[in-house]
């Protein structure tokens, strides 16, 4: 039986669903599923179990599929299904539902979405940015043109979507939406709208909005939110443009904020929080770590600890133990006591950028030039366990790890690649 398609027409834009004949395998996430930016805790951290080998031979391809567009959203993980995002002939944006086995298109649904980001960085493209998310039920698709965009996962029909330039009489902002949405309970959290929000995700509604600072060139945040717990206190942790902030989950009150300096407002990492403190490095500047501490009364205060000249740029850390392991802006990996910011070690220059997946002691990174490096989280020095080429083309996007599969999004195609897949 062939899948239908249909036209649907609401707020002036049209999308077009491909609805697929077999069901969802789960409403209900895994420990093992990769369903948001960075994973499951948001920290690149892998469940113990399958425990990965000390080398890269039995990774193998298990399928590769050609997307009509470039992209930089990660790929994510839930059940037997993987999403997918991608622009195409600068006009529209793709969302695409794949099978997790054999990476045969189950659904896809396109809308109009597109911009040209300021020249400085029009050299990396103007395409879709932002890692989608899900709950099991429910995919959460932000679009660069501030629009974050609701949809049904076993069919892609849309269940609601929000403007957050009408809702919010904000500019388009001047990079694109970048931030990555985070979902926790029955809220959707993100930087938007010149703003970080709480949406209610069953329809959208705003529950709380602050950290307001207008929009504009200043205004398009690149950071993705936390949720942790600080000095006792359970808080939503953003990084802005231009500070650290804790937000109370219930009200949006902010509980403290910190200036973080970065060159031209470039805070794009996703904050890491570490013994009631909170490490960033910002693009030309440096690398910070900033303790909080309650203060005499009911408040909090914020004091940076320590700094290293050593600069982070688009890359998140890992952390394991007392140590984060940071891809620099120069290209090379860094190894960063997170308690004295002395730094351990420093390698040879890999690509531009790195996203890193975390299991125990072994870090898997994916270099932008399209290689996976398998290394020790050894603090002692930067002990390589493996390598293996796995793309041809340049690799943005963040790397999914789930069960016994790694997907790497390419530029422009997405591949799946199984452990001991032959044995299979």
């Amino acid at each position: 039986m062939r899948p239908c398609v249909r036209v649907l027409s609401a707020a002036a834009t049209t999308l077009v669903i491909s609805l697929p004949t077999t069901a969802f395998a789960a409403d209900a996430l895994m420990p093992t599923d990769w369903p948001q930016w960075r994973g499951p805790g948001r920290d690149c951290r892998v469940p113990e179990s399958p425990k990965w080998p000390d080398d890269l031979d039995g990774l193998e391809q298990a399928w590769r599929i050609d997307m009509a567009g470039p992209s930089y959203s990660g790929p994510i993980v839930a059940g037997n299904r993987v999403f997918v995002t991608e622009t195409v002939d600068k006009k529209k944006e793709i969302v695409r539902a794949l099978d997790r086995k054999t990476g045969k298109e189950l659904w896809q649904v396109e809308w109009l979405g597109s911009m040209t980001v300021p020249f400085f960085a029009a050299r990396n493209g103007s395409w879709i940015r932002s890692t989608p998310a899900t709950d099991g039920k429910s995919l959460f698709v932000a679009g660069i043109q501030d629009v974050l965009v609701c949809l049904d996962v076993t069919n892609g029909s849309e269940r609601w979507r929000v403007d957050f330039k009408e809702r919010y009489g904000t500019s388009n902002p001047d990079f694109g939406c970048v931030c990555s949405p985070m979902v926790r309970g029955d809220f959707v959290y993100m930087q938007a709208g010149g703003s970080f929000v709480k949406l209610n995700k069953n329809d959208g509604s705003t529950v709380w909005r602050t950290l307001n600072d207008g929009g504009g060139m200043y205004g398009s945040a690149f950071s993705s939110p936390i949720f942790d717990e600080i000095v006792g206190k359970p808080q939503v942790i953003v990084q802005t443009r231009e500070k650290l902030a804790g937000v109370d989950d219930a009200d949006g009150k902010v509980l403290w904020e910190q200036k973080v300096p970065a060159f031209r407002g470039m805070n794009i990492l996703t904050p890491t929080v570490f013994n009631d403190g909170i490490f960033t490095s910002t693009h030309r500047n440096a690398s910070y770590f900033y303790q909080v501490k309650k203060d005499s009364g009911k408040g909090f205060n914020v004091e940076e600890t320590w700094s290293d000249k050593a600069k982070g740029y688009m890359s998140s850390p890992v952390v394991v133990g007392n140590y984060a392991y940071l891809h620099l802006g120069n290209g090379r990996i860094s190894c960063f006591d997170l308690r004295s910011g002395e730094e351990q070690w420093r390698t040879k220059k890999f690509g531009d950028y790195m996203s890193m997946a975390v299991q125990r002691d072994k870090i898997l990174g994916l270099d932008m030039r399209g290689g996976l490096v398998l290394f020790k989280a050894n603090p002692t020095e930067f002990e390589l366990l493996d390598k293996k080429k796995v793309s041809d083309e340049e690799c943005w996007s963040h790397i999914a790890v789930s069960g016994n599969d790694t997907f790497v999004r390419e530029l422009n195609a997405i591949s799946a690649w199984r452990w001991n897949a032959k044995g299979e």
